[in-house]
């Protein structure tokens, strides 16, 4: 018997090479007025910007030097005021970002009403100006999904901003825009869109439909980050980013876990990179979903993913005790550095460990982890 699910994402997405040269004409058509959201380096988003222009739009560039916080997004809405369409070209801080200022330039509210856990987690007021995502990293998934992560300094916590409404109107995917990306940044938003593939499909909000794309995305990923640590490879680039795009799919429509929830809470206590924190998280908490988990058809797919990862890592029929080890070796052996090199320490850890039990991420996990849990496996990612 199939459960009850439901399933939204971007109202389009565009994916393949090639397809970011339609995005001028794309934005132009929801509005002439045109805040450009990228990252430090404004050059990069030259090429939008000009052909933007073409199209008789009026521009505005915002820069998104950081993972975004309150103080970022608010510079953001008052850089868009007058925006009548808000677009946002390259990794996950700054679609996040983008993503945050078009919902929140029409709001009336305080921020803080709409943020959830530190904040009252209301619904928009005003529907969100529309959003185009196009992301430069195959990473976080954010260009469909419906939340933006934003920092909150002054309680040390990253939380979402969530509303159905905030689906990006329009997401293009186009590997080639990740041609070229550094070496420590592939190797950690990759990780990361493999830990949003992997935990969808164990959660406990697991569906049919997440399930076919995590199902096909997992193994992809898994051998798209190895060849990529061996050299720059346009078709393991275009792998990848359609496993981010999977796991933005997934991680909307079920949920994530444990790695998820502890990395939420550490980012936001050290400021430490999240696909960085993800991938040094990803083995340990597979291990400890697997010695505690009871429910049957839990253990079996937490088993087809150590079989994933063991294919992956040439340890063939692999228990998840020993693909963990696999997955953490190789990881490490290709530059991952571990928590306490990301300035991830015992007072953090402990912090991030209580904090994580009011994480939605960790209502999802696929078996009951207690913080000392949580602790011990903080521990072993270093």
């Amino acid at each position: 018997m199939v459960q009850p699910f439901a399933f939204a994402t971007a109202t389009e997405i565009l994916f393949g090479r090639g397809q970011a040269s339609v995005a001028a004409e794309r934005v132009a058509g929801m509005g002439r007025r045109v805040l450009l959201v990228h990252g430090r380096d404004g050059a990069r988003a030259a090429w939008l910007a000009d052909a933007l222009v073409g199209q008789g739009c009026a521009v505005a560039g915002f820069a998104v030097p950081r993972e975004p916080d309150m103080d970022l997004i608010g510079d953001g809405i008052a850089a868009g005021q007058g925006a009548q369409v808000v677009v946002a070209l390259g990794g996950g801080a700054a679609i996040d970002a983008g993503k945050a200022i078009a919902a929140l330039i029409p709001a009336t509210r305080p921020m803080l009403d709409h943020l959830e856990v530190v904040g009252r987690g209301l619904p928009l007021d005003h529907p969100p100006l529309p959003f185009v995502a196009i992301p430069t990293t195959a990473g976080t998934g954010a260009e469909v999904t419906r939340n933006a992560v934003i920092g909150v300094p002054q309680h040390r916590r990253k939380v979402s901003l969530r509303d159905a409404r905030m689906l990006p109107r329009l997401a293009i995917v186009d590997p080639a825009l990740t041609d070229g990306c550094p070496r420590a940044v592939t190797l950690a938003s990759g990780l990361d869109a493999i830990t949003q593939v992997i935990e969808p499909y164990v959660c406990t909000r697991a569906n049919p439909l997440t399930d076919a794309l995590c199902r096909d995305a997992i193994p992809r990923g898994l051998a798209a980050i190895r060849r990529l640590m061996e050299r720059d490879d346009p078709g393991a680039r275009d792998d990848m980013a359609l496993v981010s795009l999977c796991g933005g799919l997934a991680l909307a429509n079920a949920g994530l876990g444990a790695v998820h929830g502890l990395a939420g809470p550490l980012g936001g206590l050290t400021g430490a990179p999240h696909g960085a924190i993800c991938g040094a998280l990803l083995p340990p908490v597979l291990g400890a979903n697997r010695r505690t988990a009871t429910d049957p058809g839990t253990i079996r797919r937490l088993d087809q993913v150590a079989r994933w990862i063991g294919a992956a890592f040439d340890t063939p029929h692999a228990s998840m005790a020993e693909a963990a080890r696999a997955l953490s070796d190789w990881s490490h052996r290709a530059g991952l550095p571990a928590l306490s090199a990301l300035g991830i320490g015992p007072e953090a850890q402990a912090a991030a460990a209580e904090a994580a039990a009011t994480s939605s991420s960790m209502k999802s996990n696929p078996a009951a982890l207690s913080p000392n849990d949580l602790r011990r496996i903080m521990e072993e990612a270093g």
